[in-house]
C-alpha cells in the first residue's frame, strides 16, 4: 500500500473510532470525513456535487419529508385505539403485529413515536412488558420493503451510485417475514422475562377541554373503547354530561350517545386531535374561533369576567377570543365547560381573532403568558389527499415500474399544493443530519474507490477465500456489520460496510446482491443495545429500562434473527 491509500485507510478508520466515541454527533463525525477527502484530494468536487444528488439519498429525503403529513392522519391513532382490548394475549399479538406490518410501509421511528403514549397509559399490559418488544416489533417491521426503514435506503442508495440495479420495492419481503415470525415466536417466549415498570407519567399542565357530540356524529351507538377515546396522546376523556347526568368514571364499555358532553383533561397543545372524530366539535369551535395558535392568559384580581361562567362572559363580543381550555391550580374542575365560574388566578387557552390584540380590556382582565403551538392535525379532505396519495404513489412505484423519486416527488408536490404540508414545514422538517450522513459515506466510499482500496479488498478477498466457501465470506460481512450497528448506528454502520462488502462479492466473483442484503438486515438487527437503533433509544428513556434489560431480552433475538438472516439470504438471493 503506498502512502494515499494509507491515509484513506486511517480516515476510514478514524471515522469508525469517532462515531463509537461521539455517538450523539455522527453527522459531525461524518462530515469531517468529507472534509478530510476533499481536502487530500481524494475526492473531487465534483463527485462531492455527484453523491449529494445521489437519486437513492434524494427518495429518502423525500419520503421523510412526506412522513410528516401521514404522522397528522388519524390513521396511526386509530391503529392504537384497536390494540388494547380483550385478552393480554390478543393485545400483545395485534400490537407486535400491526406494528411490525405498519412499520413495513411506514416510518418505523413514526409508528413508535404514536404508540410510545398509548402502551404507558394503557391499563391492561405493563408498559415494562411491551414498549421494548414495540421497538423489535418496529425494527423487524421495517426490514419488510424498501421503504420500512432508512437503512434499506440507504445501501439502496450506495448500490444506485456504483451504477448497479436497485432494489425493487418487495426484495426484502421474502427473508424479512421469515425474520420477522421467527423473532416475534423467541419474543412471545421471553417476554414475561421483562421487567414491570413503575413509568413517570409526563408532568403536564392538564387543561379542561369540552367537545360535544352531534346527532350526526358516527361515534354514536359505540362504546368509548370501539370509538378509541381512550387512548389518545397526552388527552385522556375523564367525564361524560349526559342530559345533566355527570358520568364518571367511564367504563370502556360506556356507549356514546347524541349531545354527550366529553370531558377531557390533558395537553391542551393536542386538541386538534378531536377534530378527526368525526361529529366532536370543541367548546371554541362553535364560535369559529379554533385555529393552529392558541394564547395562554391568567385572570388578574378584578378582571370584569370574575364570577361569570364562560358561556355568559361573553368572550367573543368582549375580547374577540373563544375559551378552548381552562385550569385552575389546586383544584379539580368538573362538569360543563360552559357552566365553570370564572375566578382570579384561573389559566385560560384562547383561540383569538384578528382583533384580539387591539381590544382595550386585554390588560384589565389578563395576564397573557404565551402561545400555545397546536399540533396541527389533519382531516376531511385533507387527511384523504395524504392516505390515499401515498397508496397510490407506492402502487404506482410497484405496479408501473416507476422511480420512487419520481412517485414521492408528485406526492411531495400534492402534499404542498393542497396545503396538507406548508413549505415552512418541509423546511423544518427536511433532515440535514441525514443528509450529511450518506452523502459523506458516499464519499469516503468513493475516497476508497479511487485510492486503489477497494481494489486491494477484493484481490485480499479472492487470495484469502479462495479454496473456501464464499458462504463465510458472506457470514463474516453480516456479523461485521452487526457489530457495526450495536456499537454505532445502524445507518452508519451501513454506509461503512457496504464498500467492503460490495468489493469482497466482486473479488470472489459472485453475485454483490446477497453481500448487500447482509449489510441492510445486519444494519437493522440492533437488539442487545439501546444505542445502535432510534426507536431502542426512544423505548429505553420512556420505559426506564437498564441496558441489562436489552441484553437479556434482546440476545435471544438476535441469534435467531441472525441465523434466520443467514440462511435465507443465500436461498432468496443464491451467490
Amino acid at each position: 500500500m503506498n502512502l494515499e491509500q494509507w491515509t484513506v485507510m486511517a480516515i476510514f478508520v478514524g471515522t469508525l473510532i469517532g462515531l463509537i466515541s461521539f455517538q450523539k454527533f455522527p453527522e459531525r463525525v461524518f462530515a469531517v470525513a468529507c472534509l478530510a477527502c476533499l481536502g487530500f484530494s481524494f475526492i473531487s468536487k465534483d463527485e462531492l456535487l455527484h453523491n449529494a444528488v445521489n437519486p437513492g439519498l434524494a427518495t429518502l429525503l423525500l419520503l421523510v419529508i412526506s412522513s410528516f403529513a401521514f404522522e397528522r392522519t388519524s390513521l396511526l391513532r386509530r391503529l392504537s385505539a384497536i390494540l388494547f382490548n380483550g385478552s393480554k394475549t390478543k393485545s400483545y399479538f395485534k400490537t407486535l403485529v400491526g406494528t411490525a406490518l405498519a412499520s413495513g410501509l411506514l416510518n418505523n421511528t413514526a409508528v413508535v413515536v404514536t404508540l410510545i403514549n398509548p402502551v404507558k397509559n394503557n391499563t391492561l399490559i405493563n408498559p415494562g412488558k411491551l414498549l421494548l418488544p414495540l421497538s423489535y416489533a418496529a425494527i423487524l417491521g421495517g426490514t419488510l420493503t424498501l421503504i420500512g426503514t432508512s437503512t434499506n435506503l440507504i445501501v439502496n442508495s450506495m448500490l444506485l451510485e456504483r451504477g448497479q440495479v436497485g432494489f425493487s420495492f418487495f426484495d426484502f419481503t421474502q427473508v424479512g417475514i421469515v425474520v420477522l415470525i421467527c423473532c416475534l415466536s423467541v419474543m412471545a417466549l421471553t417476554i414475561r422475562f421483562l421487567p414491570v415498570s413503575d413509568i413517570e407519567q409526563q408532568q403536564l399542565h392538564h387543561y379542561f377541554v369540552e367537545a360535544e357530540v352531534t346527532a350526526a356524529s358516527s361515534l354514536c351507538g359505540q362504546s368509548v373503547e370501539e370509538n378509541g377515546l381512550r387512548n389518545l396522546e397526552s388527552l385522556f376523556l375523564v367525564e361524560i354530561i349526559r342530559q345533566g347526568r355527570l358520568i364518571t368514571p367511564i367504563a370502556p364499555s360506556e356507549v356514546i350517545q347524541a349531545q354527550d358532553k366529553l370531558i377531557f383533561s390533558g395537553d391542551v397543545s393536542k386538541v386538534k386531535v378531536l377534530r378527526q372524530f368525526d361529529g366532536l366539535t370543541t367548546f371554541a369551535e362553535e364560535d369559529g374561533l379554533l385555529r393552529d395558535n392558541l394564547i395562554e392568559v391568567v385572570i388578574k384580581p378584578g378582571a370584569s369576567v370574575i364570577g361569570k361562567t364562560l358561556k355568559t362572559a361573553g368572550f367573543r363580543a368582549r375580547f374577540d377570543a373563544a375559551v378552548v381550555a381552562i385550569r385552575r391550580e389546586g383544584e379539580q374542575l368538573s362538569g360543563k365547560l360552559g357552566d365553570i365560574a370564572i375566578q382570579s388566578g384561573d389559566f385560560l387557552v384562547l383561540a383569538v381573532g384578528h382583533d384580539f390584540a387591539e381590544r382595550p380590556n386585554l390588560a384589565k382582565n389578563f395576564y397573557v403568558i404565551s402561545d400555545v403551538v397546536t399540533a396541527n392535525m389533519l382531516s376531511g379532505i385533507k387527511e384523504k389527499i395524504v392516505l390515499w396519495g401515498f397508496a397510490i404513489s407506492v402502487l404506482s412505484s410497484v405496479v408501473l415500474e416507476l422511480s420512487l423519486f419520481s412517485c414521492f416527488l408528485f406526492y411531495l408536490a400534492l402534499l404542498t399544493a393542497t396545503k396538507c404540508l406548508s413549505l415552512n414545514e418541509v423546511k423544518r422538517r427536511l433532515p440535514i443530519e441525514l443528509w450529511i450522513i450518506v452523502t459523506s459515506a458516499l464519499c469516503l466510499a468513493t475516497a476508497l474507490d479511487n485510492s486503489g482500496i477497494t481494489a486491494l479488498l477484493a484481490d485480499a478477498a479472492d487470495q484469502y477465500l479462495h479454496d473456501k466457501s464464499v458462504y463465510i465470506a458472506f457470514i463474516g460481512v453480516y456479523l461485521m456489520t452487526l457489530v457495526l450497528t450495536e456499537l454505532i448506528t445502524n445507518n452508519g454502520a451501513a454506509a461503512l460496510t457496504f464498500p467492503i462488502a460490495f468489493s469482497i462479492a466482486s473479488g470472489l466473483d459472485v453475485s454483490y446482491f446477497p453481500f448487500v442484503m447482509a449489510v441492510a438486515f445486519g444494519a437493522s438487527g440492533s437488539f442487545i443495545s439501546p444505542y445502535g437503533y432510534q426507536t431502542n433509544l426512544m423505548v429505553f428513556n420512556a420505559g426506564n429500562y437498564k441496558l441489562i434489560d436489552f441484553v437479556k431480552f434482546g440476545l435471544p433475538v438476535s441469534i435467531i434473527y441472525s441465523l434466520a438472516v443467514i440462511v435465507m439470504i443465500p436461498i432468496v438471493f443464491p451467490f
